[in-house]
Parts: structure tokens; C-alpha cells; sequence
């Protein structure tokens, strides 16, 4: 096969197998993925992703189910690279992308979706799949990029995701009590990027599918353990009269979205807290049950409260939305986190840690991060920040995989998360509540006024982060908490301060505007645990990076000890060039008059300057930088920088920025030598070696006339990769 792989389609029907195994006959015994769909006019479009070694009978047995065989198409992937771990990795991939796409709703169960890690499955199977994917838009199966669906709410929360061990261990507590009549309650506790909505998404979906929807043929042994919990469980229970409780209002129309977009799934099955009342259920499953309130700072809610109280018959001053659930749900399922309680109107910590102690409480921790790049190691760092006296702590190196910066500059800080936006999309300022909502009456006013930034608080309160103009303005606690962003500029506001004789950290309590977050608290301590849990919370966004604006200038020279400056451009000293090498922190700096926007005159590399790096780099002698002109870049490299590169040694290219030499292409579109792009290549296996089949260059700009550049054939033969790019030096 010259391809990579083939995509054929047949009708789906009993007279069609007999086609199928003709067209197929190298494939009926060997791994292939196929994808079973039915495009309707008069209802929503439904799909089934599967793979198999044992093509007829797979396709026999779907024709017997009664669900499946009302879908008419069959589309069947099937590639000589294909080994079973392949197949299972890019079956899980379609089912996780086709179901945030949007086009169908699966039939597929969402147990037994593994990430499998197996050789060459970055360098080789991943961009077959990104081909696949491609070659699937073009038949109008699926709509959107990959890049697209990466930042959308239905990817992030789809209940399509391989669980981790610790999730697996507890959606095992969670079954186990669900079928134990001695227990009513599972208490899943997690800090911020643990999963846990994901897990309550998944166990939501798990418990409303059919066990017919499940492939367990293909299950691993512990999948196989957790769908004979689930199978009893479905014995026991049959149809489970359940809710997915989410006490913010602005996440919970987010979840409601998703829930809209899934198979078997509706959005009036996701509720608010004031809506258990109404009725008696089987299950109960509460994300951020932190968030539940109990009769402190109310304000217009307070009737509702005391409404509910009374027809369930509870004292309104001492009892709380946590109360309410136990009542209304034989089984309750709490995912909660101490440290993201804000405010005095959440339900005490004393009531969960009550609620942990009793017989027929399951408890269970999630400790795998998720959400934040930086892993463990920032999500430590960030606690320690906030924990007073901590000698150990050491300060944050932002790596390759996470950025986070201290800025002395709020307008710098701004600049950089719109930059960010431009490059990532779902980048957003967030900040403590230390500025009243003037601009909510006023929309010529602003809200947050710091030397010459002026900004406003977020126009929205409901799914804020999704709004076109948030880049444009500030978002809050409330706007932000359960939601993933892929960078967060945090403003940590005057509210809170440092005091360097103590080595504490103290709260300037009028200069905190939230008067529901601090009516009523007598304690001090009790308001700085509030806030601070704020600041960790908001801290814990970002997935690619967080950066930092301080306002207290005591507090900022402390954070200075712990957290690397980002240094104003216009505070970055200018790059020195030498004729000759100076000194060990000098590396080639040549003047290529490199064109990004396409490939230059043919020209040699003459008289070869040196480059002197700033301090916080360290040369290395495969090392070196060249002038960038051109627009074709300017999402990360602005024309006229200086941009850094590492010579390339070897190894996939694929995704990365790459300067590039072509020394025999000279026609009329590709010009001359040498370009700056977005490296991309789709190879073929020949009997004892891989060849280049195509190579992309892509552009990444904010202007649409630039094009990809696409060599095929001998084409791609004489294009020699010389440098991957590291970093700008100067804009």
C-alpha cells in the first residue's frame, strides 16, 4: 500500500457484507478502524466508532443490534502499519474528538477508552490520526480542526476520556457503594486540575448507558473489573433516577452545553442545588460540593432558602444545600476541595469532615494533576507561596512544558495574555476582588485602574470565559472556577499585603469589594483563609502558563524571592553584535536576510557575526540566531526580530518551527533558499526505510494571504532542516 492508510466507504446492510469482504480481502484478519454513522433530516445524527481484527463478524454482530443496524454507512480505515495498539489508540482518538466535533452523537459506551503508549505512537500514529482527521473533514464526517476542538467546552468535558489510576480507583469506591446498602454517600475529595468534573461527567455518562453500547471484547483487565461493577450495578438498579448538581450558576450553563451534545444525555439533567428540592432522587452526583451553601450572605436567594427549608423540613439557621441532597438522594456521589471554599455562605469544612466520619460514608483522594503543565511541582509551589514561614520553599523555574512569570508591569502583563490569545486562544485575565462593579451601571467607566491600565470587570457573569470580548476584560472567581484556560494573567490585588517583620501575610479587609465574601465574619484569620483560597484557586487555571501582576508592593517584593521577573521590553537590554567572537556567551549570529514571508534569493552565508546572549541564557555551541523579516510568522515572531535557534540533530520535526534551506528549488512559487514555517511531513514505509511522501510548511499569521508551502515527491528531497526554533531574543 503507497498510503499511509485508506479510507473506503460502503453501505451498511446485511446485502452489503459480501461487498465489504471483496473489497477487503486483505483486511478481514487484520486490526482496522471503522466508523458506523446515519445522516438524518428529521433527527440528531448518530455514529459508532469501532475497531476490529475480525471484520465480518463485527460488522454481523452490529447488524443485530437494534440500535445499530438503523445506521446506513460504514466508513472503514485500514493502513500495513496497523498493529492492534495502533487501531485501539486511533479508535480512542476518533471517539474523543468525533464526540466534541458536534456533527454526531455516539452510540459508543465511554468505558475502556485507553491512552496506550506503545512505540513510535507520537512520531508515527499521531500524525497519521491528525491525516485522518483531515481526510474525515473533507468528507464532511467531521467539521473542525483538531486545534479547535482542543480549546472547546465539549472536549474539555466530555465524558469521553481514558481515567486515570486514581480516577479509576475511585469510580471503583463509587460503584462498590453504589451497589453496598450500607452506604449512601461516596466523598471524592481533589485539589484544583485533579479531574474532578471530568470524573462526575464520566460517571454521569457511565450510569445512563446500556451495557449492549460497550465493546468489552477489546477491555484490558481493569476495565473488564469495572464493567462487571457497572453490570451489577445496572442489574440492581436498572434506570437510574439521577441529577448532576453544580452549585455555580455560570459553570453550571457550561455543563449544560455539554450535556446537550452528548448521546443519551440532556441538559435539564444538570441542575442547581434550589432545584433538589423538588423531588426525590436515586443518585445525586455534585461537582465542587465545596460551592453548596448554607444561611450566611445570601442576598436575594435568601427566600428560596428558607422556602426549601421549610417543605424539607429543616431548621434554615443550621441547616445547608449538602443537608438537602443527603435527604433527596438514597445515594450521594460529593466531589469536593476545602481549599476552594471562598466565601462564608459555603458549607463549613467541620460538615464534610462530619459527613467523612459516618459509617456509610466512602471516601476517596485524587492526587494526579491534570490540568496545569507544570504538574505537581507548581501546584506545590503555589500552596507553599501561601503558607507562611515556609523555609523549604524553593523558588519556581518555569520549564519548557510551563510558563509562569512575576511582571512589575501590569501593562506588560496584559499584552502578553492577548498575545497568548492570538497564539492559543482561551487566555484571560483574572483578579481578586479588590475593585467595585462600577462599569456594570456605567460602561464608559473602568473598574480596575493601575498607573495607565485601565480595565473592566467581565460584562457577563454566565460562561464568561466563552464570550468574545473576555480577552478584553477581567474575569472573577466566579466566572473562572471549573473552567480550563490555557494561559491565566492573574492580578493579585491590594486586598492583600505582606508584613516583611512578621513574615506574613495580612488582609486590608476594607479594600475587599466582595460584601457577601466578608459580611458576617468576625475572625480575620477566617477572611484570609477565603481569600487566599481565591488566589490559589485562580493560580491553578492555567494550563500552558500563569503569570503574575502584584499590586501590594510589599507582597510583590516578597513573591520576587520565589517567582522569575518577566522583564519589560522596554527594560531588555540591546543585543550585542561582534565581528568576532568575544567571549563563551557569544553564538553565530547570521545575516541571512531570511524572508518568512517566502523563500529569498539564492544567496551565501558570507562574514558570519557573533551574538552575545543575555545572562539568563547559556550559549551552547548548537547555537544560533538570524534576523526573521517577514509577516508569515508574526503570531510568534514579529518581523524584524531576532530569533533563537537550536542546530537540528536529528529527530521528528513534525509540529515544530524549523528554518529551512533549499538549495534546488528555484520556480516561479518557491523562489530561493531559506524559510522560517511550521514543519509538518507525511511519510510512507518502503521495505526497509521511510520516504517523504509530502512536506508542509505552514504559516502562522494573522494575515490570511499567506499560504502553506506543500513539496511533494523529489520536491521534498533536497529541503534540509538547519535549525528548530527556540525562542524570540528581541521584538
Amino acid at each position: 500500500m503507497k498510503e499511509r492508510y485508506l479510507i473506503s466507504t460502503s453501505e451498511f446492510s446485511e446485502e452489503s457484507l459480501t461487498d465489504i469482504s471483496l473489497k477487503h480481502q486483505n483486511f478481514l484478519s487484520w486490526p482496522l478502524v471503522y466508523f458506523l454513522s446515519e445522516l438524518s433530516e428529521n433527527k440528531e445524527h448518530e455514529a459508532y466508532v469501532g475497531e476490529t481484527t475480525d471484520l465480518v463478524s463485527r460488522m454481523k454482530a452490529h447488524l443485530k443490534s437494534d440500535r445499530k443496524k438503523n445506521l446506513n454507512s460504514v466508513h472503514l480505515i485500514s493502513s500495513d502499519l496497523f498493529n492492534k495498539s495502533a487501531t485501539l489508540d486511533i479508535e480512542s482518538n476518533l471517539i474523543k474528538y468525533i464526540a466534541a466535533d458536534g456533527r454526531y452523537k455516539l452510540q459508543n459506551g465511554n468505558l475502556g477508552i485507553i491512552d496506550h503508549n506503545f512505540y513510535q505512537k507520537k512520531e508515527l500514529y499521531w500524525d497519521i490520526f491528525k491525516d485522518i482527521w483531515s481526510e474525515l473533514r473533507k468528507l464532511g464526517i467531521t467539521r473542525h480542526s483538531l486545534e479547535y476542538i482542543d480549546n472547546s467546552d465539549l472536549f474539555k468535558y466530555s465524558p469521553y476520556k481514558s481515567l486515570s489510576d486514581d480516577q479509576v480507583s475511585s469510580l471503583k469506591t463509587i460503584l462498590k457503594c453504589l451497589l453496598d446498602d450500607r452506604a449512601k454517600v461516596s466523598l471524592i475529595e481533589g485539589g484544583a486540575g485533579t479531574g474532578k468534573s471530568i470524573l462526575a461527567i464520566f460517571l454521569f455518562k457511565l450510569l445512563k448507558t446500556d451495557t449492549e453500547d460497550f465493546n468489552f471484547t477489546d477491555f484490558d483487565e481493569n476495565d473488564l473489573e469495572l464493567f462487571d461493577l457497572f453490570k451489577k450495578v445496572k442489574e440492581q438498579y436498572g434506570h437510574l433516577e439521577m441529577a448532576l448538581v453544580v452549585p455555580m450558576s455560570s459553570f453550571r450553563k457550561t455543563i449544560e452545553k455539554v450535556f446537550k451534545g452528548i448521546k443519551g444525555l440532556k441538559s435539564n439533567m444538570v441542575i442547581g442545588p434550589a432545584d433538589v428540592a423538588k423531588k426525590k432522587y436515586d443518585l445525586l452526583i455534585v461537582d465542587e460540593s465545596h460551592r453548596l451553601r448554607q444561611r450566611v450572605n445570601l442576598g436575594t436567594y435568601f427566600g428560596v432558602f428558607d422556602q426549601n427549608c421549610e417543605v424539607l423540613g429543616f431548621d434554615k439557621m443550621t441547616s445547608s444545600e449538602l443537608d438537602w441532597v443527603l435527604k433527596q438522594a438514597d445515594k450521594s456521589i460529593l466531589f469536593y476541595d476545602e481549599q476552594q471554599s471562598i466565601k462564608p455562605s459555603d458549607v463549613s469544612t467541620i460538615a464534610f469532615n462530619n459527613l467523612k466520619q459516618k459509617a456509610d460514608t466512602r471516601y476517596e483522594i485524587l492526587k494526579t494533576q491534570f490540568r496545569v503543565k507544570g504538574g505537581a511541582e507548581y501546584v506545590k509551589f503555589i500552596q507553599g507561596l501561601f503558607t507562611e514561614q515556609d523555609k523549604a520553599l524553593k523558588p519556581y523555574a518555569p520549564g519548557l512544558n510551563y510558563e509562569s512569570y512575576l511582571y512589575e508591569s501590569l501593562d506588560d502583563m496584559v499584552n502578553d495574555i492577548k498575545l497568548k490569545n492570538q497564539q492559543f486562544g482561551l487566555s484571560r485575565l483574572v483578579a481578586g476582588f479588590a475593585w467595585k462593579w462600577i462599569s456594570k451601571k456605567d460602561k464608559s467607566k473602568f473598574d480596575i485602574v493601575i498607573e495607565d491600565t485601565k480595565l473592566q470587570w467581565n460584562a457577563v457573569t454566565i460562561d464568561w470565559v466563552n464570550t468574545p470580548n473576555a480577552i478584553n476584560e477581567v474575569g472573577c472567581i466566579h466566572t473562572v472556577q471549573g473552567y480550563d484556560l490555557n494561559y491565566t494573567g492573574v492580578i493579585i490585588g491590594p486586598e492583600i499585603g505582606y508584613d516583611p517583620v512578621s513574615e506574613k501575610l495580612i488582609i486590608h479587609d476594607q479594600l475587599y469589594q466582595d460584601k457577601n465574601g466578608k459580611n458576617a465574619i468576625k475572625d480575620p484569620e477566617i477572611l484570609k483563609s477565603y481569600i487566599v483560597n481565591i488566589y490559589k484557586t485562580i493560580l491553578l487555571r492555567g494550563i500552558n502558563g500563569t503569570f503574575i501582576y502584584v499590586c501590594d508592593p510589599a507582597l510583590r517584593n516578597h513573591f520576587k524571592k520565589y517567582w522569575r521577573l518577566k522583564e519589560s521590553p522596554a527594560e531588555v537590554k540591546p543585543l550585542n553584535i561582534y565581528p568576532t567572537k568575544i567571549n563563551s556567551q557569544c553564538i553565530p549570529f547570521y545575516d541571512l536576510n531570511i524572508a518568512a514571508g517566502s523563500f529569498s534569493d539564492y544567496q551565501q552565508i558570507e562574514n558570519i557575526s557573533f551574538l552575545e546572549l543575555p545572562e539568563s541564557l547559556r550559549a551552547n555551541a548548537d547555537l544560533f540566531a538570524c534576523r526573521i523579516v517577514g509577516e508569515s510568522m508574526n503570531k510568534i515572531i514579529s518581523n524584524g526580530s531576532i530569533a533563537l535557534f537550536k542546530k537540528y540533530s536529528g529527530g521528528s520535526r513534525n509540529g515544530l518551527i524549523c528554518l529551512v534551506e533549499s538549495t534546488n528549488i528555484y520556480d516561479k512559487d518557491l523562489g530561493g533558499q531559506y524559510t522560517i514555517k511550521e514543519y509538518r511531513s507525511k511519510k510512507a514505509q518502503t521495505d526497509d526505510s521511510w520516504v517523504h511522501e509530502e512536506i508542509t510548511l505552514h504559516p502562522l499569521s494573522t494575515d490570511e494571504y499567506f499560504k502553506p508551502l506543500v513539496l511533494r515527491d523529489e520536491e521534498t528531497i533536497d529541503l534540509k532542516v538547519i535549525g528548530i526554533f527556540e525562542r524570540v531574543l528581541t521584538y
